[in-house]
């Protein structure tokens, strides 16, 4: 007898498993499986195969197509083995003359509606129509095709990846299906009745013009051609795969990179990736075809100064004028004076290695990440309250959240399978609190049970957090029990008594935020009461004066209310590319070795020198903010820049390239010509994720295989290059593969002591910590306990924010992303993604635009404190009158030019998100956007090998 037990499904006690498992026979084999399980599924535990066209195993059964149709014994007619139950006791027959004619005769109806392209269509070879005509013996078409069909029906090229040809459809609604249970979006509907229905994008729109998103999960559900990519239609059908990780957002999904040859025919979400489960979005599914775009950087150069054109040189020559440029930096300003910078884009393995070439051959701790400006109040908050620098759950313990607060973040566009996913959980029930200046997509959920939104003012993320614990307080709503189990009583006494002065309670605190103190009440209540809260936050948390209080603040209340350790619960920072958390773990920041071991630790610092071969310094080295200062007081003279486009992305942006041209020595490390390379004096081309091996490290913990699938345009991975920099500094690295980098950090990092490639190709994936007592990793974290012991209670006090309105500058601007583009845009600006985001705008409310005269599409100057730019107006109600609204992915827009360089208090890291601003009317780009034009025509001039003109700079 077969047996059949899912290893992630509870069956409770010996005593009662018998009571949740069934035995039937099917084809004379006895089945015993899980009750509820349908009869198709039991028989493909057999090894039994029903041919089916509308089931798919990511999608709820249908039971439209009827090829699935079985007998079973004693019941009438020939049910739908998809939709029908397994019973204790049935017998079932999925073979016989009788159901044989019937599927042969489904088939054939479906065929003489269908194309006769076989040999021409693009899914030869990978069509479920064709496997299942085959499979049911059908030879001939009886019906001919000169009565009603749909052969006719016009084709929809409009999606830049993808074509739908109405002509091949079956109408078997799994692409329908797909987009409302995997994707939540609801962009396509069958339209129509009987004969006449039909595939329909929104109301008989175009896909283009529809709600669709590109998510692609409807033509990976597409049995036929219907819904192809547009890369499989130009070069066939590709011939192997490699499973990899995408290198965009940090929800680290993983794909099949399918290939022809060492060239990607299309990427395929993998349906064994634990972060996404099969599913994608558009950037990853689609937007790779920046790895192989012309503006790849395919050989180093180098330049005496930045005025001097590029010249192309060999590697071995890069690499000496690197190193010889560095000695002579540090040999006339000091071992202090030069310092690097890695990527949160990179994989862990040559994160690690910049750290350890500024820590080793530099002889300093002047290292940072792009992290200090994204996420790392995150590291200090949540080291500080609960021990640990990072998130507590997996992404699918939403599923079992019975309340979501959604803080600072706008998943659907910036974690867009993970909004998926919280957005499904939201549609079987779970209620919604969403707090941000602006109203964000997943308050459209379709079929949203409840949805609370408090619209706060930009910068007074504090008060309200304080306010909505002051609630959980003042009417004893806290969990006692795991207070006085779990957390030090000294410090939650004090954090009380802090939280119930008057002070904090939301009507005084309505002044501050905007928000109605009955809302605040409310969400309050919600959360507390809730036998499951989750807790997501993003970078409207993390980038703001008091971000590490906010984060700290997060931490408060899951505290108070007990939601930490099982799932469904926790602290959920969303972070904001592949590789942040890695970055971070790979000890990226001045006063952290990797691990988050402390340089002035002597037990853990003598541990890495040990390995090493080297004495450390015991002081931490300067921060991103530090290394500009100190450049432009001239004490700071070269660094080493990978994978990261810091004159795009740091704020004060006319403060951060007057840094830059302070340098002597500037190296940069990247796969295209970046807004930083134009500074540089060292242009070392990079490596895409496509052409590397190593992992990355997504929000949930998760360490993912990162798989060389193409050679390197350039000849190097990006470790290489780092190699080879050490090697000519005289220090030594000898490594043959990133998996002996791993091997050395699992050595010297206590949360990875259990990782290796070799544990990672057996389980899939990894959740740190993984070490002895967690040898296959930890989902889940604190649930018995803290790194630290007890929860550490921290006092928040709210501190106005030193950017405030005036008369000169009386509107907020906000920042965020969107969904079609990632980051400084680098990457998805070299993609088709530009036909939805070929420019950043500013979003003005109504009110706000009428008092300015502003019209959509009008020219508007924006000016702060810091500068001055250039967007263009659209008119929006999704924030509160006062507050404006932009992107940042696209480097004329001059976001960061109006930025100031205000921090966080504890970590530095820049206040993008509270900005004072006046908004006008005007007829021409800004005066630094003519500049910023002016000089990416000279380093493109420059590139080409042209001489600037005398006076140039």
């Amino acid at each position: 007898m077969l047996q059949y037990f899912d290893p992630n499904k509870d069956y409770g006690t010996p005593a009662s498993l018998s009571e949740k498992l069934v035995t039937l026979e099917i084809d004379g084999v006895e089945v015993t499986v899980p009750e509820g399980t349908s009869v198709m599924r039991a028989a493909a535990m057999a090894d039994i195969n029903i041919p089916k066209l509308c089931a798919s195993d990511n999608l709820e059964a249908f039971g439209s197509c009827r090829l699935c149709a079985v007998q079973i014994e004693n019941r009438r007619g020939l049910p739908a083995s998809c939709t029908t139950p397994a019973e204790a006791g049935m017998k079932v027959w999925t073979q016989n003359d009788k159901l044989a004619r019937l599927r042969r005769n489904i088939m054939e109806l479906y065929i003489s509606d269908h194309p006769l392209d076989c040999l021409t269509c693009p899914a030869n070879g990978n069509c479920e129509l064709q496997d299942m005509a085959g499979a049911v013996g059908l030879r001939e078409v009886r019906y001919g095709f000169d009565g009603e069909n749909h052969l006719d029906a016009e084709k929809d090229h409009s999606n830049p990846y993808f074509s739908f040809d109405p002509s091949k459809c079956i109408v078997c609604s799994r692409c329908v299906r797909a987009c409302e249970e995997v994707q939540g979006t609801f962009a396509l509907t069958i339209d129509g009745r009987g004969f006449d229905s039909k595939v329909s994008p929104g109301q008989n729109e175009a896909f283009m013009d529809s709600e669709c998103v590109s998510c692609g999960a409807c033509v990976q559900a597409c049995p036929t051609s219907t819904l192809m990519e547009k890369s499989v239609i130009d070069m066939g059908q590709p011939e192997h795969s490699v499973v990899t990780t995408c290198a965009y957002c940090g929800v680290g999904c993983s794909f099949k990179a399918e290939m022809k040859g060492d060239q990607v025919v299309r990427m395929v979400p993998y349906k064994g990736g634990d972060a996404n489960h099969g599913h994608s979005c558009v950037k990853g599914r689609f937007a790779f075809g920046y790895a192989t775009h012309k503006d790849r950087i395919k050989q180093p150069m180098i330049r005496d100064a930045i005025t001097d054109p590029w010249r192309e040189v060999s590697w071995d020559e890069a690499i000496a004028f690197a190193a010889k440029r560095l000695k002579e930096v540090q040999g006339t300003y000091g071992r202090e004076s030069i310092g690097g910078i890695t990527s949160s884009r990179c994989t862990n393995e040559e994160t690690y290695l910049v750290q350890k070439l500024v820590r080793a051959a530099f002889g300093n701790n002047n290292t940072d990440t792009c992290a200090r400006v994204c996420h790392s109040p995150t590291g200090y908050g949540l080291k500080t309250t609960l021990g640990e620098s990072a998130g507590t759950q997996t992404f699918d313990s939403v599923m079992e959240s019975d309340v979501i607060v959604v803080i600072g973040a706008n998943p659907t566009d910036a974690h867009p399978v993970f909004g998926s996913l919280m957005r499904k959980r939201l549609r079987e029930g779970a209620e919604l609190i969403v707090i941000d200046p602006r109203r964000i997509d997943l308050l459209k959920t379709p079929h949203l049970k409840d949805a609370q939104h408090l619209p706060l003012r930009p910068g007074t993320n504090v008060a309200i957090v304080n306010a909505l614990a002051h609630v959980i307080v003042t009417e004893g709503l806290e969990d006692t029990d795991f207070i006085a189990s779990r957390c030090d009583d000294k410090a939650y006494q004090a954090w009380r008594e802090f939280i119930l002065e008057e002070r904090h309670a939301p009507e005084a605190v309505e002044a501050i935020t905007g928000v109605p103190a009955d809302k605040v009440r409310r969400a309050a209540r919600t959360y507390a009461k809730a036998p499951n809260g989750a807790i997501y936050y993003g970078l409207g948390v993390t980038e703001h004066s008091q971000g590490s209080s906010m984060v700290m603040g997060i931490a408060n209340l899951a505290m108070a209310t007990g939601n930490i350790g099982r799932e469904g619960v926790g602290v959920n920072p969303l972070r904001g590319q592949n590789n942040v958390q890695g970055s971070c773990d790979m000890g990226s920041f001045p006063h952290e070795l990797p691990g988050y071991q402390h340089v002035a630790d002597d037990a853990a610092r003598a541990r890495f020198e040990k390995s090493w071969g080297v004495k450390l310094d015991d002081e931490p080295g300067l921060r991103i903010p530090n290394m500009f200062d100190s450049a432009i007081a001239g004490t700071f003279k070269a660094l080493y820049v990978q994978g990261e486009d810091i004159a795009q992305s740091d704020p004060n942006t006319q403060h951060v390239e007057a840094a830059l041209k302070s340098l002597e020595c500037l190296i940069v490390q990247d796969i295209f010509l970046n807004e930083t390379a134009k500074f540089a004096h060292v242009l070392l081309p990079g490596s895409t994720f496509l052409e590397k091996n190593g992992t990355f490290t997504n929000a949930e913990r998760r360490i993912n295989r990162v798989r060389k699938v193409m050679p390197p345009v350039a000849g190097k991975e990006d470790w290489e290059v780092t190699q080879d920099l050490a090697n000519a500094l005289g220090y030594p690295m000898n490594y043959a593969h990133p998996s002996e980098i791993m091997d050395e950090i699992a050595g010297l990092t206590p949360s990875f002591t259990g990782v290796s490639y070799d544990k990672l190709e057996q389980l899939g994936s990894i959740q740190w910590p993984c070490n002895d007592q967690y040898p296959e990793g930890t989902p889940t974290m604190h649930v018995e306990d803290f790194p630290i012991g007890r929860g550490q209670f921290a006092i928040t006090e709210y501190v106005a924010t030193e950017e405030r309105t005036t008369s000169r500058f009386p509107l907020l601007l906000t920042t965020g992303r969107i969904l079609s583009q990632y980051n400084v845009g680098a990457q998805t600006r070299r993609t088709d993604n530009q036909v939805w985001h070929d420019e950043d705008v500013l979003e003005v409310h109504p009110s706000d635009a009428e008092l300015r005269g502003i019209q959509d599409g009008d020219w508007l100057g924006v000016s702060s404190r810091s500068g001055q730019t250039v967007l263009r107006a659209r008119i929006s109600d999704r924030m509160l009158p006062g507050v404006v609204y932009t992107t940042f992915h696209h480097p004329g827009s001059g976001a960061n030019v109006i930025t100031t360089d205000s921090s966080d208090w504890a970590t530095n890291c820049p206040e993008y998100k509270v900005t004072a601003v006046q908004v006008e009317k005007v007829s021409q780009p800004s005066e630094w956007q003519q500049q910023f034009r002016s000089f990416e025509q000279l380093q493109h001039q420059l590139l080409r090998g042209e001489k600037a003109e005398s006076g140039a700079s």
